[in-house]
């Protein structure tokens, strides 16, 4: 990979076509929203607005927006990167004279990965006063807080052991030098920030903005905890990054960045932040949280500033997300060797739903193997993990939908974990950081040769239960939930629409999965549906609110996993408890409408949109 600084990748970007300048007026507030999200969705390229509303600094967007600009910055598709990563560790542990020969480019790789310090770097060329209002900082989103640093790559050192990390963090903009640090729970930054805060001592921070793509790259991906992003971005652009001491702080600081902005968070300070639109495709209600007292800024000779816009997907943050999980995602069979793959869905907000495709050993290896995925670092945060066989495609929703069908049976293959750590962003639960998952087991049930453990659906079936409680009139408890022949699509949707008034439309997807639109409060009509004989052949029934498309793959996955919480929301034909334990039995029903106390899903104003229609011919001319 060649030697590129943030220009550097974006020099490249505009010579391969995937970077347009324009001098138009474009506002920071609200405007460049709307442009970023239209540009996206129209497969424009990046955008370098050269004469942002309020301030003379350059701001550029969307530049990695596209699987095109991804590759650009990290010379290669990051599926190949991922393989090369895998593929080494598994031919080099245990490692031999002969084996590191054959890996010799992949191991110089190795070599190149820990960070340089430098005496001096261009990200200090100009040092100013703090003052933030230089900056063409974002109003993201009609109802949000304020202003809001959406870019910034916070460098964070543990007060304990010193090792660094970096993430990137929302910054609520208060004043000229005083912002929020939105510190999600599961953050490098926020664990170093509770070692400080126990200390009684200032975390020493900088923020740097427009650094090494493949540094931009490391920092977003969920590596382990304690392990270096600057270490991870030298290996993925087979050079060190460069590090310099900060000249207000004592830590290192990137040394190429366009901007760092020096500082301290003081123990036991908080203050209101938010709301803000966030990727769950809502707006993030406010809430208190550490405040960072910028010291001093300071730049590159005339810098360019880097923004993103987050809202409902698909957004600049797909491609970034898919491409770390296409390198990472991997790894994860070092941990779990019964893993083949694994994918997390960008429409669902990554954390939302993860798809795990295992090969089974013994009989429910997949449940194993869910339940340590879902206490693996960032994973933890997963609420809705489905498990399919080795083989099926983990990326593809309808090959999933399809084993759900043939192989989900909820008696034997459901697991719901209530009041357990949930993703700060997820609101369905009403309580920040707390909420359930769930499990859905889809991997076919059969014998494994030799395996001393193994056993098939039927033996299960027949060994389960406890004094028969799990057992109604004679019959095996899976058969309410076996797979049936399904209405015609077309005769399903007529019975449906002329069920009930407040249903708006249904769609059937891959026989699995029923989409009910409806225009009020979809629980009690959702208790109604699941128990409705002429829909038993469904698996699973998901009531969804009127703003969602229920025939585009990224609007009803959106709209069914970013609204409801497994432990109220998730409802069966029939459930009961033998013991302690639940038995569910028939059609998974889910109410994924809007309900009341929900924060607002994103929506652009009208004012806003017509103002950028009208200059939107001349922004790519």
């Amino acid at each position: 990979m060649a030697r590129r600084d943030f220009r550097g990748h974006l020099a490249a970007l505009e010579a391969n076509g995937e970077l347009h300048r324009t001098n138009v007026e474009i506002d920071p507030a609200l405007e460049l929203t709307e442009v970023s999200t239209r540009a996206l969705k129209e497969g424009k390229p990046a955008l370098l607005i050269e004469r942002p509303k309020g301030s003379e600094i350059p701001l550029v967007v969307n530049h990695f927006a596209s699987s095109r600009r991804i590759e650009l910055a990290l010379g290669r598709h990051a599926d190949q990167i991922g393989e090369e990563l895998i593929g080494f560790l598994e031919r080099t542990l245990p490692p031999s004279l002969k084996t590191l020969l054959e890996e010799k480019h992949t191991l110089a790789r190795f070599f190149n990965a820990p960070p340089k310090n430098v005496r001096s770097g261009a990200s200090q060329q100009v040092r100013i006063s703090p003052d933030l209002d230089r900056l063409p900082i974002q109003v993201c989103w009609p109802k949000d807080g304020g202003r809001f640093i959406t870019y910034g790559q916070v460098i964070s050192y543990d007060p304990v052991d010193g090792k660094r990390n970096i993430g990137i963090y929302r910054l609520h903009v208060y004043d000229k030098s005083v912002t929020g640090m939105h510190w999600q729970i599961q953050k490098g930054g926020g664990f170093h920030y509770f070692q400080s805060e126990k200390m009684g001592k200032d975390l020493e921070l900088a923020v740097a903005l427009g650094t090494d793509p493949a540094l931009t790259i490391a920092t977003v991906a969920a590596l382990p905890e304690g392990f270096d992003e600057a270490m991870f971005a030298g290996f993925l652009q087979g050079r060190r990054v460069e590090f310099t001491r900060g000249k207000t702080v004592s830590i290192s600081v990137p040394a190429s960045a366009e901007f760092v902005l020096e500082g301290v968070v003081p123990p036991r300070e908080r203050r209101m932040e938010g709301p803000f639109g966030d990727h769950f495709g809502h707006y993030s209600d406010a809430a208190e949280f550490p405040v960072f007292h910028i010291r001093a800024i300071t730049h590159r000779r005339n810098p360019i500033y880097p923004a993103i816009v987050v809202g409902k997907p698909p957004m600049e943050d797909k491609f970034l997300g898919d491409a770390t999980q296409q390198i990472l995602g991997p790894l994860v069979k070092l941990i779990h060797r019964e893993v083949k793959s694994l994918w997390a869905y960008y429409e669902a907000g990554f954390h939302n739903l993860l798809v795990v495709s295992i090969e089974e050993r013994y009989a429910k290896e997949a449940m194993k193997a869910a339940l340590g995925l879902m206490g693996t670092g960032q994973l933890s945060l997963t609420k809705c993990l489905i498990t399919v066989s080795a083989g099926v495609d983990v990326r593809d929703w309808h090959a999933v939908l399809h084993e759900i069908r043939e192989h989900f049976d909820p008696h034997y293959d459901f697991i719901m974990i209530p009041k357990v750590p949930l993703d700060t962003l997820d609101f369905t639960s009403f309580k920040m950081n707390l909420g359930s998952k769930m499990i859905v087991d889809a991997t076919r049930k059969h014998p494994v040769a030799g395996g001393s453990g193994s056993v098939d659906r039927k033996e299960m079936m027949n060994t389960s239960g406890s004094g028969g409680s799990d057992r109604k009139e004679g019959k095996n408890p899976s058969d309410a939930g076996s797979p049936k022949n399904s209405p015609d699509p077309r005769e399903l949707r007529s019975l449906i629409l002329e069920s009930d008034t407040r249903i708006r439309d249904a769609n059937l997807l891959s026989d699995t999965l029923l989409l009910v639109k409806v225009s009020s409060a979809g629980r009690e009509l959702m208790e109604k549906l699941v128990k409705d004989p002429r829909l038993e052949g469904i698996p699973i029934i998901a009531v969804v609110s009127d703003d969602v498309d229920i025939y585009n793959q990224e609007s009803y996955i959106w709209g069914v996993f970013t609204r409801f919480d497994c432990e109220r929301d998730v409802f069966f034909t029939e459930s009961m408890l033998a013991g302690i334990s639940p038995i569910h039995r028939g059609v998974m029903g889910i109410d994924a409408t809007w309900k009341p106390g929900y924060p607002e899903p994103l929506v652009m104003t009208d004012e806003i949109v017509r103002r950028v229609d009208e200059k939107w011919e001349r922004i790519w001319k």
